[in-house]
């Protein structure tokens, strides 16, 4: 059924930039809106950026604003995160989920589907 895999994680150095992507596989990603989670060790789990199924509507937590893009192609049935300036407490493994609702503010409890996410490590 519906299953998201993220990946494009890495060891970089601060100020450098990533682009995460999470591809769908098993249903049709443009009906749904698509969000990034992140979470470091003995941290919550914590909404980063979404985007709505069409693309028009996306919003970040003000930690990454500036920073990060959200992005799609829905042709690919992939969603992008990049990821510039990249600081240090911007470690931590990333998740994206999808959903039918567009929601804002994200909360992790309000999902119960995980892939395996793609770990993100900025250190010099």
């Amino acid at each position: 059924q519906l299953q998201l895999v993220e990946s494009g994680g890495g060891l970089v150095q601060p100020g450098g930039s990533l682009r995460l992507s999470c591809a769908a596989s098993g249903f049709a990603l443009e009906h749904y809106a698509v969000g990034w989670f992140r979470q470091a060790p003995g941290k919550e789990r914590e909404g980063v950026s979404c985007i709505s199924s069409s693309g028009d509507t996306t919003n970040y937590t003000d930690s990454v604003k500036g920073r990060f893009t959200i992005s799609r192609d829905n042709a690919k049935k992939t969603v992008y995160l990049q990821m510039n300036s990249l600081k240090p407490e911007d470690t931590a493994i990333y998740y994206c989920v999808d959903d039918l609702f567009y929601r804002w503010p994200l909360f992790a409890a309000e999902y119960d589907q995980w892939g395996q996410g793609t770990q993100v490590t900025v250190s010099s």
